[in-house]
């Protein structure tokens, strides 16, 4: 049976990851600056990995020490579980913030040169989207917004 410290320790732990999960906005509008309208003049699709860090690595170097502390605190009585316990997160600690949480993640892109209607040309890279593919010809709408710009085909 795990003490009572310990068991608050393991709870505080779980609440900590149990809380950590990403936002995500859904219906937002954007503001749009311009909005063109072209024909595709060519397509090329790109493949690109890209290095990937992680972003927990903190959380995990924290949870290694709240863990290795707790199984430390189970070791000793007195001053010599104090030091069993400060031990114990300490390996815990290092041995979590050792693991590496790179990895490497596939993009997949599509090139889009584009015939704008005022005769002017420009070179689009977007994410590749598998229920909107695009072929030379296609007549397209090319939406400017703060941050980038979208192409999509003309309705």
């Amino acid at each position: 049976m795990l003490k009572p410290s310990t068991r608050y320790l393991l709870l505080i732990f779980a609440l900590c990851f149990s809380s950590a999960t990403l936002a995500y906005e859904r219906n937002k509008a954007i503001p749009v600056e311009k909005v063109t309208y072209g024909t595709v003049n060519s397509v090329r699709n790109i493949t690109e990995k890209q290095l990937i860090e992680d972003q927990n690595n903190g959380w995990r170097t924290f949870g290694g020490a709240l863990a290795g502390g707790a199984i430390g605190h189970q070791f000793g009585g007195g001053s010599g579980q104090d030091i069993a316990t400060v031990i114990g997160a300490l390996i815990g600690a290092n041995m979590a913030s050792r693991q590496r949480g790179e990895r490497y993640q596939t993009l997949e892109l599509v090139e889009l040169m584009i015939n704008l209607e005022d005769q002017s040309q420009v070179m689009i890279l977007q994410d590749l989207d598998t229920r909107m593919i695009f072929n030379p010809g296609d007549e397209v709408r090319v939406v400017y917004l703060k941050n980038g710009v979208r192409v999509d085909k003309a309705m």
